[in-house]
């Protein structure tokens, strides 16, 4: 099937109504042991059993190195571009750097930064909102499309766990691959927010399929107790992040690629702001991959990997929220390798 031909049948079966899917939940219980499997070492020239996903690994955090990284993944993306960017709330201390970002981007042709507007009420919920905070944030250097802009389209997901489809943002039918740039960090709800995190959410409209990720059924805007009486949390709340991520893995295809920055590892997302918990863990480095849950499942390794007064606080954080269910969700989708051969280009 044609790109266009793939976009028109989209058009076709996507644009629909889609608050019929926000009572269709159901709670199920844990989904894994609270231990990665660690696998955070060098293996290049050294393949194993099995088969493993190549993972590429770089400790230099530069335009440089990334574009290195990019070069090895790169193969499957062509015509129009989205680089799906957390741009972060106002004046946030942990976004990935700007001018990092803007040489990365800048070299990757027909390409930009791609984002949707968030559920919750803050400096992104609206367009016009949005808009000031991404120019607040330095996001200028390129156009930064809000996806859900105009609307949003159902994606299905194949084999869902609960949401066999999920609203997004309707622009994504404008682009034909999408590089997953992720800045790893911790997460409120998440526990870690990683390259499944980044489009789970991150592609999923604001007025919708956020809502849907998040099992949040009412009509209004959550406030501070909604966040912990009236969403799915834990394991569920992965299951559902799952579903929405592999959404867009099916749409793009092998035309995706992932690469997740573990710089300025907070225990709070950036959509904290200004009120992001300082990093306690040192940088480690930049991971590259066609393979999402391989680039997800070695970012929680390296974590793991480190001392534990380094680690402590973001190991923690994941574990009380039963962070590392996004990896079993994602295994039990077939959405990737959870062994992999970490290849160094340092």
């Amino acid at each position: 099937m044609s790109n266009i031909s793939r976009r028109d049948f989209m058009k076709t079966v996507g644009l629909m109504a889609a608050g019929s899917l926000l009572s269709n939940f159901t709670d199920f219980s844990r989904a894994m042991a609270q231990a990665p499997v660690i696998g955070s070492r060098d293996e290049t020239g050294n393949h194993g059993t099995g088969s493993r996903a190549k993972v590429y690994f770089t400790r230099h955090i530069d335009a440089v190195h990334l574009m290195r990284l990019y070069e090895r993944i790169n193969e499957g993306i062509y015509g129009k571009v989205a680089i799906k960017l957390h741009t972060g709330e106002a004046h946030g201390p942990n976004i990935l750097p700007r001018d990092m970002v803007k040489a990365f981007q800048s070299n990757i042709p027909n390409s930009v930064i791609v984002e949707t507007n968030t559920m919750y009420v803050g400096d992104r919920d609206t367009t016009e909102k949005h808009r000031k905070t991404i120019e607040v944030n330095g996001w200028t250097f390129c156009p930064v499309d809000i996806m859900d802009e105009d609307g949003a389209v159902m994606l299905p997901a194949r084999n869902a766990l609960h949401l066999p489809e999920v609203s997004m943002g309707s622009h994504i039918l404008n682009y034909d691959s999408m590089v997953v740039l992720t800045h790893f960090k911790g997460h409120a709800r998440g526990g870690f927010g990683g390259s499944l995190k980044n489009i789970a959410i991150g592609c999923a409209d604001g007025k919708i399929g956020k809502r849907m990720v998040h099992g949040f059924h009412k009509s209004t805007s959550p406030g501070v107790d909604d966040w912990e009486g009236s969403m799915a949390n834990g394991a569920l709340f992965m299951e559902n992040m799952a579903d929405s991520g592999k959404a867009i893995c099916d749409f793009f295809g092998k035309r995706i690629v992932f690469i997740n920055v573990l710089r300025r590892m907070s225990v709070d997302c950036d959509c904290a702001g200004i009120s992001a918990a300082e990093p306690v863990i040192p940088d480690l480095g930049i991971l590259a991959s066609t393979d999402i849950l391989a680039v997800d499942q070695a970012s929680c390794d390296m974590v793991y990997a480190r001392p534990e007064k380094e680690k402590h606080d973001l190991v923690e954080r994941i574990e009380s929220r039963d962070g590392l269910a996004q990896l079993a969700a994602m295994r039990k989708l077939k959405m990737g390798n959870d062994k992999y051969e970490l290849i160094s280009i340092d």
